[in-house]
């Protein structure tokens, strides 16, 4: 355990153009549980835990995202509707806007760090207009210890202001929130939205840039984990696909649940401190590490209660996205110093709400990279007005909201470094089967955690070997056995009882992915482009 004291350094913010008279540096996660519910901004659960609502904004506005347009970013940027470009005098006069005011609050300062491999920590400094914003900061970054703090200079400034509401016209933002960052000045500007995520997914993109670019380390959005024989698994997947759940195992050693570097010596590293977890339908019988972390200290965003302060983790009133942040340390079992060595499985999570894809199978080189750039999951009938069947989602390398370089550098950084090591990578789908979203139903947990493990220790490449079937659209190996798991389970075709229904689905979505595709064949070889799913003949 490192060292969570508060500190008894002052710090002056005159130098960012804020002044005040109230600055509360690094308050203790206690101090900062207590003000909110003083300020009436979150009530105390019955396990202990804050609860918050955000606001307008309950998840990322991907939308109202921009990267300042200067030397360092105009000819290594991937611009598009990914990253908008923010001009340099834009930013500067939106800068002033929120400095002036923030002045004159009582602000919320915090000192933290990203990246817990010493040789890439990134010092991080966050000014927040309300506590719980930084009681977030304390959960997700990396906790410096008193010493630390004595001589800690920010390399990277996180200032937040969610009371603040941009001008479109005057402020060229396309709305009144934004989250803007600036790699000249090392600042990640965010305002008009109370969403905490976009604290935290400011430093990840911020470092899906600069390890790349200047570090020769990929950047991930992953979870991953270590077995006792210290085998690292890596698991990608969108919000929604189990990443965070199928990562924290009991039998095995949390790295982290959502971001990390993959360095040229093939070590993993968690670029966070903390857990920022989904808890839709959230139960102590289906996740009982997530579910046991929610108590005091913990932060639950837009959930809803009863009388008696229980929360009620089925309603989804508010929103679907509700969400915890937690210090990684209320997981039992994690790994000392939060890194992994010899990696030898990869995940790519899906939840293909069409039904088709297995509920686990094996992907060559091609498929891998092809998988990876392509990113797909579904979004479910119900989920937003107006969608009343599955609809396919693509984000590039599992998350192209945070990438701001073309998702080829990072399908080749990849690619090379699974040739390199050698290691295993597995398409895991855990949304439907039996038929799509409305006639067949969701993947049991169990059952995908049985393939999981099978693969991990080799039972599952044991027992097939050179018996795969191939997937007759997708082209990946399929396995026909699984220990722990009913065979009949394993194809997706054998679960529907439709053949004519299957391939006809299946096909639809193949043809989905060759759509989305076809942004990145000029930069795939034959290799990624003979990894996709064939067309209907």
């Amino acid at each position: 355990m490192r060292d969570h004291c508060p500190s008894t350094k002052t710090i002056s913010l005159t130098p960012y153009g804020i002044t005040t008279s109230k600055v509360n540096y690094q308050l203790s996660p206690d101090a900062l549980h207590a003000l909110t519910i003083i300020k009436k901004q979150g009530v105390e659960t019955s396990s202990g835990a804050l609860a918050i609502q955000t606001g307008t904004f309950t998840g990322r506005s991907p939308k109202d995202r921009f990267i300042v347009k200067d030397a360092i970013t105009k000819d290594r940027v991937w611009w598009g509707d990914v990253n908008l470009p923010f001009a340099t005098e834009d930013f500067d006069r939106l800068y002033d806007k929120v400095t002036s005011y923030l002045s004159g609050k009582e602000i919320f300062v915090r000192d933290s760090y990203a990246c817990s491999d010493p040789a890439y920590r990134t010092n991080i400094r966050v000014i927040n207009e309300y506590p719980w914003s930084n009681y977030f900061a304390y959960n997700m970054f990396l906790r410096p210890t008193e010493s630390e703090l004595k001589n800690f200079k920010p390399e990277w400034t996180v200032i937040n202001a969610p009371g603040f509401k941009a001008e479109p016209e005057k402020d060229s933002t396309r709305q009144q929130n934004f989250a803007i960052l600036n790699f000249t000045k090392k600042i990640a500007l965010i305002g008009g939205t109370g969403y905490t995520g976009e604290i935290k997914k400011g430093i990840f993109s911020a470092l899906n840039f600069i390890l790349p670019v200047f570090r020769n380390t990929l950047p991930m959005h992953c979870s991953a984990n270590v077995g006792n024989d210290g085998d690292t698994a890596i698991f990608f997947g969108l919000s929604g696909t189990g990443k965070t759940t199928l990562s924290t195992d009991h039998h095995r050693h949390l790295i982290g649940d959502d971001e990390h570097g993959w360095t040229s010596e093939n070590t993993i590293f968690n670029f966070e401190g903390g857990c920022y977890a989904k808890v839709i339908n959230l139960s102590r019988d289906n996740e009982p590490e997530i579910f046991d972390a929610i108590k005091k200290g913990a932060i639950l965003e837009n959930v809803i209660m009863n009388a008696n302060r229980e929360v009620d983790y089925s309603d989804t009133s508010i929103t679907q996205n509700t969400r915890v942040s937690y210090p990684i340390d209320f997981i039992e079992n994690i790994q000392p110093n939060s890194i992994g060595t010899n990696p030898k499985n990869i995940f790519f999570l899906t939840a293909d709400a069409f039904g088709v894809l297995p509920p686990i199978s094996k992907l060559t080189p091609g498929q891998a990279a092809y998988h990876f750039i392509s990113g797909y999951t579904a979004k479910i009938a119900g989920t937003e007005a107006g969608v009343t069947e599955p609809i396919p989602i693509f984000s590039a390398c599992f998350g192209a909201p945070f990438m701001p370089l073309h998702p080829t550098k990072y399908a080749e950084m990849l690619s090379a470094k699974m040739k390199a090591t050698g290691v295993n990578v597995w398409l895991v789908n855990t949304g439907w089967t039996g038929g799509p979203y409305g006639i067949g139903t969701r993947m049991k947990l169990e059952f995908t955690r049985a393939m999981i493990n099978a693969a991990m220790d080799g039972s599952l490449e044991a027992a097939n070997k050179d018996n795969y079937h191939i997937h007759s659209v997708f082209g990946v190996l399929q396995p026909r056995v699984c220990p722990n798991v009913p065979t009949e389970f394993l194809s997706p075709r054998q679960t529907w009882k439709n053949d004519v229904g299957f391939y006809k689905t299946a096909y639809k979505l193949a043809q989905s992915f060759q759509e989305n595709f076809k942004q990145f064949e000029s930069y795939a070889n034959d290799e990624i482009m003979d990894g996709g799913p064939q067309s209907s003949s």
